[in-house]
């Protein structure tokens, strides 16, 4: 809920520079998870989750667009995938170490890191990222004008469907990896490395094939790749060769498709919507995330707990998202791209 409510900063954002909005954002991180760590009570320490939650749909649609904006020319998306990364990054590093520091430590220790890490980014913005002109001034309701046409929403369905699907199972991964892998409960955390390693790859090359080929068929080509990822967690055996391979191969996905769909959306909101239609696909995501946990769950149910039942339940909704992105290629894509062909037909 604090990602979408967040996205709502922008709309007020569009005048100041992006590198002072990414400041800004940050210090709200700061401020949210410094108030986690000094939580007395669970309303307390949710009301500081909420607020920790506000920048993060913000600042990935501000980055996207200071990346794409200091990239040289063709290397976009390669510009933004390596924004991306940092993210996959965090994944791979920051999550096993957030869970150790918690049961070894403390919880409260984990979140005054994540503050004192804010605090960092802050200082390292504030030096090393070069000044960004502001967007375009297209007042409140121009910001919004890119999202009446159809073109975005195909983008937007995909990164939902896409998400959707892929939940169905991600939200599972550990019980999956002990329950169908065998995997003892103290490697978990090594394995969700070694999907945090297939992300980073992934996104890395996203952004390549991206430049050198379409960002709409990039995407789709990760949303098969999920697809079939998923089929396979139903029909294939779990052991520890086969849930430690499908664990990267769809960590790989997951990103392969983040730069491209990313990059599709601030160039769709060219003119001065750039930020309001980056920040949609985190809210997209976001709310793909939740709908997958819901629908994984639901086949759990259905199946009286078998772990292999989330990947059948989540590999329609990721076709959903192949087809959505397929449609938006063919009508949109040239070999130049697709931001000049969103402006020649008329949605």
């Amino acid at each position: 809920i604090g990602v979408c409510v967040g996205t709502l900063i922008l709309v007020f954002g569009r005048k100041v520079p992006p590198k002072n909005l990414i400041i800004l954002f940050m210090a709200i991180a700061l401020v949210g998870n410094t108030l986690s760590a000094v939580s007395i009570n669970a309303p307390m320490l949710l009301a500081a989750r909420f607020i920790s939650g506000l920048p993060h749909g913000a600042f990935f649609g501000t980055a996207t667009l200071i990346a794409k904006t200091l990239a040289d020319k063709g290397k976009e998306a390669q510009s933004v995938s390596m924004m991306v990364t940092g993210q996959t990054v965090a994944n791979m590093l920051g999550v096993p170490a957030g869970t150790l520091l918690s049961e070894s430590l403390s919880w409260r220790l984990a979140f005054a890191i994540l503050a004192g890490w804010a605090l960092m980014t802050m200082a390292l913005t504030f030096a090393w990222v070069p000044f960004v002109a502001p967007i375009k001034d297209a007042g409140i309701k121009g910001q919004f004008r890119p999202l009446t046409h159809i073109g975005p929403w195909f983008i937007l369905l995909a990164v939902f469907f896409g998400n959707s699907g892929i939940f169905c199972w991600w939200s599972y991964i550990s019980p999956w990896l002990q329950k169908t892998g065998g995997w003892p409960s103290a490697l978990v955390p090594m394995l969700m490395v070694l999907a945090g390693f297939g992300m980073v790859l992934g996104g890395i090359a996203g952004g390549k094939l991206t430049d050198w080929w379409k960002a709409g068929a990039t995407a789709a080509l990760s949303q098969f790749i999920a697809t079939c990822g998923l089929l396979l967690v139903f029909f294939v055996p779990g052991n520890h060769v086969t849930t430690a391979f499908l664990t990267l191969l769809i960590g790989f996905a997951m990103f392969f498709c983040s730069s491209p769909q990313q990059l599709l959306m601030v160039r769709a909101g060219e003119g001065g919507g750039e930020l309001i239609t980056g920040a949609a696909v985190q809210i997209a995501f976001n709310f793909g995330n939740a709908v997958g946990s819901i629908v994984g769950g639901l086949a759990l149910n259905v199946s009286a707990m078998n772990y292999h039942f989330t990947g059948i339940a989540g590999a329609p909704i990721t076709l959903l998202a192949v087809i959505s992105l397929v449609i938006y290629s063919r009508r949109y894509e040239t070999h130049t791209g697709a931001a000049e062909r969103m402006r020649e037909v008329q949605v």
